[in-house]
């Protein structure tokens, strides 16, 4: 099925398949190819419309009667680290941080399979080589950074982020760390030193990916403070978790056209 608008990108919607993040739901994407000139703004436009990148393509979660999958970003200027989250920072001061260009390496892969491994032995990514692993990392045609965390005692690679420079702000577009280091809480660490990141950089957001109400694997996310949510085509600061509405309805998601048609689009200056 393919829905287009004229001088606009075409969106694809994907087969339905069994939902990674509630059980016995089907999920379904909207999606569209990021390429030629005007990749960075394209990327731009749509990540403050709810779309996240992989690789070369932009998605949003489009179910047929499920609007759970909230995208989420947290406001620098007012975010304030927890008394939890102060002692994360402490509790790692002697690791280092070191941005590089998106280009997979052997260690780093090998990092990757020990967290999948350990971490997600069951999920989607589970069988990806490392040629897979290379385009995951490679294959960005916008700004995009290797952020490689270290420890300054031993040397060893201890947590990676591929993250995308936005105009706005930084999209954290997949990390992974080692597993052994659970006491380190390094998920939350990588979060953290990107808003410190973004606050150096001058750039208002962090973009975390989804928020998904009633699903124990993102829950992780409402516990970061200054946290905003796309909702019915805005951003809104996020309420008491326990009120969003993770059920299903026939009307939750607006049809197909209706979705492509109330995108906003960079003009053909990449305004």
């Amino acid at each position: 099925m393919r829905h287009s608008l004229p001088l606009a990108p075409q969106f694809y919607v994907t087969a339905p398949q069994p939902c990674p993040y509630l059980e016995g739901r089907m999920e379904r994407k909207l999606f569209t190819a990021l390429q030629g000139d005007g990749a960075q703004a394209l990327n731009d436009g749509l990540s403050k419309q709810g779309f996240r990148r992989s690789q070369n393509v932009l998605y949003r979660p489009s179910c047929s009667d499920c609007a759970a999958c909230l995208s989420a970003r947290i406001d620098v200027s007012r975010f304030k680290p927890s008394r939890s989250q102060r002692r994360v920072l402490k509790r790692n001061a002697h690791f280092e941080r070191r941005a590089t260009s998106p280009w997979a390496t052997e260690e780093q892969y090998d990092l990757f399979r020990r967290y999948l491994d350990t971490r997600h032995a069951d999920g989607g990514m589970a069988d990806m080589d490392v040629f897979e692993f290379a385009a995951m990392i490679e294959e960005t045609p916008i700004r995009s950074r290797v952020i490689e965390y270290s420890d300054t005692r031993s040397g060893a690679l201890i947590a990676v982020c591929l993250t995308d420079m936005l105009d706005d702000g930084l999209s954290m577009v997949y990390s992974f760390y080692e597993p052994e280091l659970a006491r380190s809480s390094l998920g939350t660490w990588m979060i953290l030193d990107h808003v410190e990141i973004a606050r150096e950089a001058g750039l208002p957001y962090v973009y975390l990916g989804y928020w998904v109400p009633g699903s124990d694997k993102m829950g992780y996310k409402a516990q970061f403070d200054a946290l905003e949510v796309y909702r019915k085509g805005e951003w809104e600061r996020l309420q008491d978790p326990s009120s969003y509405d993770p059920d299903t309805h026939p009307l939750s998601t607006d049809p197909i056209a209706e979705q492509v048609a109330n995108i906003s689009f960079p003009d053909s200056r990449g305004t």
